[in-house]
């Protein structure tokens, strides 16, 4: 025998289908700085947040939370603009890369 499911037993989704229009403005005042911020490889998340110190040939030193880290450059990922930040649509992404989606997806659920 089929259990039939009523409708109103289900929570409403919105809260986690769109942000706030307090939560967008909250985001994009957000520091960046296209040149140096970058997403590092990281074992634990993923990705983090990191910034270019210096660059020399394919390598680059960036700093990854007061920690001085040396990776090629074609491990690190472009960070998007701040207005990005938590976007419906991650196609409309200025770069449209992996560190960029799973930050999206993952910010929009906090």
């Amino acid at each position: 025998m089929t259990k039939h499911h009523d409708a109103s037993e289900d929570p409403d989704p919105s809260e986690y289908l769109f942000v706030s229009l307090e939560q967008k403005r909250k985001d994009q005042t957000k520091p960046y700085d296209g040149k140096k911020m970058v997403w590092v490889p990281d074992e634990k998340e993923g990705f983090v947040l990191g910034n270019i110190i210096s660059t020399k040939g394919d390598m680059c030193t960036v700093d990854v939370n007061a920690n001085e880290r040396t990776l090629k450059k074609e491990q690190l990922q472009q960070v998007n603009p701040p207005k990005f930040e938590k976007c419906d649509d991650v196609s409309s992404l200025t770069y449209l890369n992996e560190a960029s989606v799973l930050h999206n997806l993952r910010d929009r659920n906090k």
